[in-house]
């Protein structure tokens, strides 16, 4: 019986692991306050690399993100997702809608940290997710901005 038992748990273990991913590369929109888009790569089962190129503020950041994936409550191709990262921005000050000067651009570089939830179609190759990716801005213009949230659609391969 032990044995038996033994044996189910590394099945539902090893079926856990499987399931960590539906896809292999994603590239798509992320519709938010910082608008662009995405690509992730997964470089393990339960691990990927993310590369966003977003728009705001009549400029754009890029960033990266290693991020850790797992199935969530226990559905079949619904994955949570928690990471970190950093970015390097460049900023129009004449459009910072009050907080920046007018006539400066700003450099900024930041660290990002991500908690998400994303869903894969089985029927078409498509992928959407929801995310939460606050930063902190540690030279230009520093602080932290909590309003990184976006809906992420990818197409997935």
């Amino acid at each position: 019986m032990k044995k038996f038992l033994m044996t189910c748990l590394i099945l539902v273990c090893l079926a856990s692991i499987i399931n960590a991913q539906d896809y292999k590369t994603g590239i798509g929109a992320r519709l938010g306050f910082n608008q662009g888009l995405t690509v992730k790569q997964f470089i393990s089962q339960k691990s990927a690399l993310e590369f966003l190129l977003a728009t705001r503020w009549r400029g754009f950041e890029i960033t990266g993100l290693y991020e850790l994936h797992n199935q969530a409550f226990n559905a079949e191709r619904l994955n949570w997702y928690i990471g970190f990262g950093g970015h390097v921005g460049f900023w129009n000050g004449d459009y910072t809608k009050g907080w920046g000067d007018p006539g400066v651009s700003y450099t900024v570089i930041g660290i990002d940290g991500i908690l998400g939830l994303e869903y894969s179609f089985s029927e078409i190759p498509i992928n959407i997710g929801l995310d939460w990716k606050p930063s902190f801005n540690l030279s230009g213009y520093t602080g932290f901005w909590a309003d990184g949230g976006a809906l992420s659609i990818r197409y997935i391969f």
